[in-house]
């Protein structure tokens, strides 16, 4: 297998832990993605947020809510999105983040009936004088993205706009949430790891 896009040094020591390397394998090979697919075009393109994760330069994280209308967020190449920077607070802590460390990480969630999550990880640049900006009423910079791994996730945890009720797959006391259907799929059911309550098995 190639070498990992999706996981360092510190993720295979918990993966060894928990005896659950094959199955991280497997959603690596079967999920993970390089371009744009329609569906994500079509998914990324009718949000109306994100959440954006970025570091500075010593590595110190911050994360961010981003919002607006849908289409605010465009796919502009088979590999690389765009999105608008909309006035703010003025303390630029993503854009200045970005500018001296362009590794982000932006999350797409739909809470609607069908939930629905999606990752892509790239490598961001802050543009000011760029021909995007006119598809853009009131942006005072643009953000471009270039790919480095896009990643759909389970959706299991996601919990309904308005409810005061958990996810149905939340585990909390005496009660015993269902398996998510994706761990009977034929592509992953015969890679799942074994359950373990601590890290010795205890």
């Amino acid at each position: 297998m190639p070498p990992s896009v999706m996981f360092h040094d510190g993720n295979r020591q918990l993966q060894d832990q928990f005896d659950s390397r094959r199955i991280a394998d497997r959603l690596e090979e079967k999920l993970t993605r390089f371009e744009f697919t329609d569906g994500d075009r079509a998914f990324i393109e009718g949000a109306m947020f994100f959440f954006l994760a970025t570091s500075d330069d010593r590595g110190q994280p911050d994360c961010s809510f981003k919002g607006g209308t849908p289409g605010f967020v465009k796919i502009v190449g088979t590999d690389e999105l765009a999105f608008p920077d909309y006035d703010g607070n003025g303390m630029f802590k993503s854009l200045g983040n970005v500018v001296v460390n362009p590794s982000v990480g932006l999350l797409f969630i739909d809470m609607g009936e069908k939930p629905r999550r999606l990752r892509v990880n790239g490598t961001a640049r802050v543009v000011r004088d760029d021909p995007l900006m006119q598809r853009f009423a009131g942006a005072q910079l643009l953000v471009r993205v270039k790919v480095r791994a896009i990643f759909p996730n389970c959706p299991r945890y996601i919990v309904t706009p308005g409810t005061a009720d958990p996810s149905t797959y939340a585990p909390r006391p005496g009660y015993a949430p269902p398996e998510p259907a994706w761990k009977g799929f034929d592509d992953f059911k015969d890679y799942i790891h074994p359950r373990q309550k601590t890290p010795d098995g205890g």
